[in-house]
């Protein structure tokens, strides 16, 4: 049987820790769901005693969730120990996570206590954790910078005292990799109780090593990682769950190792999260990032394209996105031009590739990234306008605290002209539904956004918009002191072009058409 490395969430925890990371209840409820989802085997919920909305959401978590063990934190003092009990007693696998600084550091400048205090506290809340909850777990906090026999003292103590699990932190993020690893291998040497209990790590990243810690843990016989999504936490934040358990699994071969995670899940938690506190994530950040599983360089493309496993260590499936992303810029080849180019309907030939290819640069030069009405633009041979097939002739709305927003909008295409009106839940979504009971065509708003070009209440707003037309993304832009003015000759500026794309496409489908073939 393989090695399994237990995952401890702690991101209801110490990840809420994190400035601007707050949950309320409901919100701490909603993740701990996905958490199980992700099958952690421990989420630690909260710190009871920090306050009634951390206990109640503790205890809401314990009574609702139940594929995992729900673990409550509490100092080596009765009054902890005691709410984080109250808290999580109803839980179909309740942990008290107890625990006591044992670095000389803390000992001297924060607990003001001798190490035979710390000892005895320390012996004494597992004893009484233990009299309340079969499993008990107890952290000592900074131990990367504790005595290494001291420690181990402490820790032969708690176990005898019934301690099943034993943690021992990077609190402070200071530890290198090769020493974190060597204080659990000398753990494992010198502590004859050792072997009854699980070892776990819990490290911080405020030297950017959490990840690189834990898994040196793990090699020096740690089985249970404590960690966060997205990598929140105090200060720099803690080691990240998606990190640690994707090394495990793409480096299985090396490590020998195994967790019981939903790894297809890992997208959807990290997003969850990112919604729920408003932290985005970096879009460099491993495994979830947003370039995580883009390639822009020509020659990583062109390589992709060829065999993913020539850049790609794994899967974007494998952690619940879709598909890989050739980002279109200055660093891009031919291969990926002429890919995207296919995934829009086109088959160009080498010839029409060489020229498109060299428009393709110019504008690549004054562009971060080309997106598909660029590349739409430059099948024209050039830069030039946007075919004006719709055009907004007027618009009226009627809107107000109690009136249905009402849109009538007047579109000319050709010599035609045709009015039509519509409700919505605003002035713009109004608008564009009347745009659509004109046109027939539906599109579906994925970027909206509006920004000032200049200061003052008469300011131009410039506004942008992304519409999918049935799998076609376009862009639109149009600046006006009347944002809604300015938002429909965007939206109809994105029309035309997907109009004028399908025409191109379809005049494209004619030219390669057999003679003798027949369309229905």
């Amino acid at each position: 049987m393989e090695d399994r490395v237990f995952i401890f969430d702690t991101t209801l925890r110490d990840g809420e820790q994190s400035p601007g990371c707050s949950m309320n209840i409901e919100e701490k409820l909603r993740l701990a769901r996905q958490l199980q989802m992700l099958r952690v085997d421990v989420i630690e919920a909260g710190f009871p005693i920090a306050s009634v909305g951390d206990f109640e959401a503790v205890k809401m978590v314990a009574e609702k969730i139940e594929g995992c063990t729900i673990a409550g934190l509490a100092r080596a003092v009765k009054p902890d120990i005691d709410r984080a009990w109250e808290a999580i007693r109803e839980a179909a696998k309740p942990r008290i996570h107890t625990f006591i600084a044992t670095s000389d550091l803390h000992l001297k400048y924060k607990l003001k206590k001798s190490r035979e205090q710390v000892l005895q506290d320390a012996v004494w809340a597992v004893q009484y954790s233990k009299s309340l909850c079969n499993e008990v777990e107890f952290s000592c906090e900074d131990a990367s910078r504790s005595d290494i026999n001291y420690l181990c003292e402490v820790i032969e103590a708690v176990i005898k005292a019934g301690a099943t699990i034993i943690n021992l932190p990077d609190t402070v993020g200071y530890a290198i990799p090769d020493e974190y690893g060597a204080m659990f291998r000398t753990v494992s040497e010198k502590v004859p109780n050792i072997k009854s209990v699980i070892l776990s790590s819990h490290c911080h990243n405020d030297l950017g090593l959490a990840v690189a810690n834990s898994i040196a843990a793990v090699q020096n016989g740690a089985r249970q990682a404590e960690c966060t999504l997205n990598g929140i936490g105090e200060r720099a934040g803690n080691a990240s769950l998606e990190e640690i358990v994707m090394a495990i699994k793409t480096r299985h071969e090396k490590l020998g190792l195994t967790t019981n995670i939903n790894t297809e899940e890992i997208y959807k938690s990290s997003k969850l999260l990112s919604s729920l506190t408003g932290m985005m994530v970096q879009r460099n950040k491993a495994i979830v990032g947003a370039n995580a599983f883009a390639h822009e360089a020509g020659i990583h493309q062109d390589g992709i394209l060829k065999s993913p496993i020539t850049y790609e260590i794994m899967t974007p499936q494998s952690v619940g996105i879709k598909h890989s992303t050739l980002v279109l810029g200055k660093h891009s080849g031919r291969h990926a031009l002429k890919q995207r180019y296919a995934e829009l309907g086109y088959q160009l030939s080498d010839e029409e590739l060489q020229n498109a290819y060299k428009l393709f640069c110019q504008i690549a030069d004054q562009k971060k990234e080309i997106f598909d009405e660029d590349l739409e633009t430059i099948l024209e041979s050039g830069l030039s306008s946007t075919e004006e097939i719709y055009h907004l002739v007027n618009l009226q709305i009627t809107s107000g605290t109690n009136l249905r927003p009402t849109a009538t909008v007047e579109l000319k295409q050709g010599e035609q002209i045709t009015i039509d009106s519509a409700a919505g839940d605003g002035p713009v979504d109004a608008a564009y539904k009347a745009v659509e009971r004109i046109t027939g065509v539906v599109g579906k708003l994925t970027e909206y956004s509006i920004k000032s070009v200049h200061s003052g209440h008469d300011a131009i707003g410039e506004v942008f918009v992304r519409v999918d037309f049935d799998g076609t993304l376009m862009n639109g832009r149009a600046a006006s002191t009347d944002i809604i003015a300015g938002s429909v000759h965007a939206y109809i500026e994105a029309l035309n072009r997907a109009i004028a794309s399908k025409k191109r496409k379809d005049g494209q489908q004619k030219k390669v058409m057999p003679k003798d073939s027949i369309t229905v």
